[in-house]
C-alpha cells in the first residue's frame, strides 16, 4: 500500500486547497481505494493537517482531482461521518468534526528544544537496569527476508501453504455476535475453554499425550512457557542441564535465573546424559528434533533418562517442537507420553504448523504445578489475547488444522529430499537429513570456513542462512556450523540456492 500524506498546506478560506497533492492513493495496492481515502482522511486529520473552519471538497471535485469514481468518496466521507470524524452542514460541505480533536493535551515534544535539537542527550538512555540484555548471543534474521531470491530461513512460514480460507472461516466464527460478547470480557486467568478442549483432544493425543483439561495452560508461544518453568523452578543455587549445541532462547532464559549449568553432548540420537544429570534440578530437552541437530532420540534413550531423572529427582523440561513434521517413518512418542511420574513438563506450540506470529502455545503439567504457573502468568499479562484463542479454537475444531498439517508435511518431505540431494553433491557440506522430518538441516562446513563470515557473503548474494556459532554455550565453541532451513524457500529454487551456496563456500575455503 502506499499512501503519501505530503506537507501541503491545504490553505484558508480565500485559498485554494491542492487536495490531490494531499491524499495520493495507489492503484496497485491490496487495499481498496476507499479504504486507502479513509486512511489517509484519518491520518490527515488527526494530525491537525485540515483545519476545522475549511471545507472539504465535494464528493465531484475531489473525486476529480484523485481520478477515483464519486461513489468511492461519497462512501468514504459517509464512513467518516458514521465514525463522527466528519461533520455534514447544509449548503456548505463536510467539515472535521472538532469533538474527534479533543481530549488531547496540547504540548511539544519534552525531550526537543524549539530548534529540534536535544533538550538533554546525557539521560536519554534511562536508570540503569538491574539486568544487562543486550550482551546475550541471540538468533538475528533479518526482517525483509522474503525479499531475499534464497531464503533457507528457519523458523518462519511459507505464506503460500498457509490455509487463507480456512482460516478466515474460523475468524468468521469468532467474529460472530455471540462470540464478540464471550471473548471482549476479562478472563482473569482462564483460558478459552474450547481452545483448551481442542488441545486436549486433537493435539496432544497426536504425541501420544493424555492430560486432564486442568493440567493444560495456554501461554504466547513456547518461549512464554520456558521463561514461566524457569521463574517457578528455578534460583541462583539451582544447577540445569541443557544439550550442547542448544536451542538459544531456552538457554538464555535459564541464564537469567541460574548461572549454574551441566552440558551435555549431542550425538547421532540426541542429547547424552552422564552421572552428571545427578546435580541437575532441571534437565532441558529436545527429543523429537533435536535444536538444532534435529536428530531425534530412541525409544530406548527416552526411557533411560526418565529412569535415571527418576532417580535423581529431575524435572525434565521437553520442548516438542516441530513435533507433528513428521515425514520419515513411524512417529516416536513423546517423552511426556512415557513419563508415569509426573515428572515432564511438556512445551508445546502451534507455531511451525499454523503461524509463528500467532505466538500461540501450550504447557502440559502436574495439576498443582500449572496452578502456580497460571497464578505466575495472571501476574505477568493475565491470559493471552481471547479472541486468538477461540479462532485458533474453531481452527483445530473444524479439522482445518489437520487438513493443514498434512498438506504441510507433504510439502516440506518433497523440499527435504530435494534438499538432501542437493547438499549431498557438493563435498563442501556434511550434513545428516532429519531422521523424522521437521524443516532444516544442520550443516557442517569446511573447518576453515566461518559459518558467520559465510552468514555476511551469503546475505550480499541472495541467500539467508543462519550460523551455528550461538546454539554452542560457549563463545569459543565450533565456528563451521550453520543451519538452512527449507520451510520458506520454494523447492524449485532450493537447487540453485544450495549451489550458489556451494560457490560461496568454496571461495572462503581458498582466501
Amino acid at each position: 500500500m502506499s499512501i503519501v500524506l505530503e506537507s501541503v498546506n491545504v490553505g484558508r478560506a480565500h485559498e485554494k486547497p491542492m487536495w490531490h497533492q494531499l491524499f495520493k492513493l495507489d492503484s496497485s495496492s491490496d487495499q481498496s481505494l476507499q479504504a486507502q481515502l479513509r486512511q489517509a482522511l484519518v491520518k490527515a486529520i488527526l494530525d491537525d493537517r485540515i483545519p476545522v473552519d475549511i471545507a472539504l471538497p465535494s464528493s465531484r471535485e475531489l473525486s476529480r482531482q484523485l481520478s477515483v469514481a464519486r461513489n468511492t468518496v461519497v462512501l468514504a466521507y459517509q464512513h467518516l461521518i458514521d465514525e463522527n470524524y466528519l461533520v455534514s452542514h447544509e449548503r456548505r460541505g463536510y467539515f472535521v468534526n472538532p469533538d474527534i480533536l479533543g481530549g488531547r493535551v496540547e504540548s511539544s515534544r519534552p525531550d526537543l528544544k524549539p530548534d529540534g535539537e536535544p533538550a538533554n542527550s546525557t539521560l536519554d538512555e534511562g536508570p540503569d537496569t538491574v539486568l544487562d540484555l543486550l550482551e546475550q548471543r541471540n538468533i538475528n534474521r533479518p526482517l525483509n527476508w522474503r525479499q531475499f531470491e534464497y531464503p533457507f530461513i528457519y523458523g518462519q512460514a511459507d505464506s503460500s501453504l498457509f490455509p487463507v480460507n480456512d482460516w478466515r472461516e474460523a475468524c468468521r466464527l469468532s467474529l460472530r455476535v455471540d462470540a464478540i460478547s464471550r471473548w471482549t470480557q476479562d478472563r482473569v486467568d482462564h483460558d478459552d475453554d474450547l481452545l483448551v478442549e481442542q488441545i486436549h483432544t486433537r493435539v496432544l493425543p497426536r504425541r501420544g499425550v493424555w492430560a486432564d483439561t486442568d493440567e493444560i495452560l495456554i501461554t504466547t508461544g513456547a518461549q512464554n512457557a520456558l521463561f514461566l518453568i524457569a521463574q517457578l523452578l528455578l534460583n541462583k543455587e539451582s544447577i540445569v542441564g541443557l544439550e550442547d549445541p542448544c536451542y538459544v532462547d531456552a538457554r538464555n532464559i535459564f541464564k537469567l535465573y541460574s548461572d549454574r549449568r551441566v552440558l551435555f553432548p549431542v550425538g547421532e540420537q540426541g542429547v547424552m546424559t552422564d552421572e552428571r544429570l545427578a546435580d541437575c534440578k532441571l534437565m532441558y530437552v529436545t527429543p523429537s528434533h533435536q535444536c538444532p541437530t534435529t536428530t531425534t532420540m530412541s525409544l530406548e534413550a527416552r526411557q533411560s533418562l526418565l529412569e535415571e531423572a527418576g532417580r535423581h529427582d529431575v524435572t525434565i523440561v521437553e520442548d516438542d517442537y516441530e513435533s507433528e513434521l513428521n515425514f520419515v517413518g513411524k512417529p516416536t512418542p513423546a517423552l511426556k507420553s512415557l513419563d508415569t511420574e509426573h515428572r515432564v513438563i511438556y512445551v508445546g506450540s502451534l507455531s511451525k504448523t499454523l503461524a509463528p506470529g500467532l505466538r500461540v502455545g501450550f504447557m502440559v503439567g502436574p495439576r498443582k504445578f500449572i496452578q502456580q504457573a497460571r497464578a505466575l502468568r495472571r501476574l505477568m499479562y493475565r491470559h493471552p489475547p481471547t479472541n486468538n484463542q477461540r479462532t485458533v479454537a474453531h481452527f483445530l475444531s473444524l479439522g482445518h488444522h489437520d487438513s493443514a498439517l498434512l498438506r504441510l508435511t507433504q510439502s516440506f518431505k518433497s523440499r527435504w529430499q530435494i534438499m538432501d540431494e542437493v547438499l549431498k553433491r557438493h563435498s563442501v557440506f556434511s550434513s545428516l537429513a532429519p531422521t523424522f522430518g521437521g524443516s532444516s538441516f544442520w550443516v557442517r562446513l569446511p573447518d576453515s570456513v566461518s559459518a558467520h563470515q559465510l552468514e555476511r557473503l551469503a546475505a550480499e548474494n541472495g541467500i539467508v542462512i543462519n550460523a551455528g556459532n550461538h546454539y554452542f554455550a560457549s563463545r569459543e565453541g565450533p565456528t563451521n556450523f550453520c543451519r538452512l532451513g527449507f520451510s520458506s524457500i520454494p523447492a524449485d529454487r532450493i537447487e540453485a540456492g544450495v549451489d550458489k551456496l556451494a560457490v560461496l563456500v568454496k571461495s572462503l575455503e581458498t582466501r
